[in-house]
């Protein structure tokens, strides 16, 4: 069983799922705020962003940048980045639960505690997509080893 779960899990069409899952929710606001551009005007108003037209355009172009560079495994730190970044400047602009009277403040705390786990998921996919020789010194034998083969 473990050599079948091991090729499902190590396999290219299963990375892209994976990839494509996780990046949902960004690609999926960020064509909708283009699709809907008033809409995504009206929301970056209501966060206090101004203008609201460029902060619209600038958040659709970083959430869907960001997911195209994670789901086709390029560049994968900078998509990653970009996503996690984003997702915790939204934490004070848009979560920022220890303003909030109760029982709104637990449940954005919530919120903020998904976004918190987000980035983390967004740390595992830059952390395993990097070559497996990232990180390594250059006098580490094996890594002599492998540049000679």
């Amino acid at each position: 069983m473990p050599s079948l779960i091991d090729s499902i899990t190590g396999s290219r069409w299963f990375g892209y799922l994976a990839r494509t899952i996780l990046t949902s929710m960004f690609w999926a606001s960020g064509l909708s705020k283009l699709i809907d551009f008033n809409a995504g005007v009206v929301e970056m108003a209501h966060f206090g962003l101004q203008p609201a037209p460029f902060f619209n355009v600038a958040v659709a172009l970083t959430q869907i940048a960001g997911s195209a560079l994670v789901i086709a495994n390029r560049w994968t730190w900078l998509g990653a980045g970009m996503l996690s970044v984003f997702t915790a400047l939204t934490i004070p602009i848009a979560h920022n639960f220890w303003t909030m009277e109760e029982p709104f403040r637990t449940l954005e705390f919530y919120v903020v505690a998904e976004h918190i786990t987000v980035i983390g998921a967004m740390m595992v996919v830059a952390w395993k997509s990097a070559s497996p020789l990232a990180g390594r010194a250059n006098t580490d034998p094996s890594l002599i080893q492998q540049q000679i083969a």
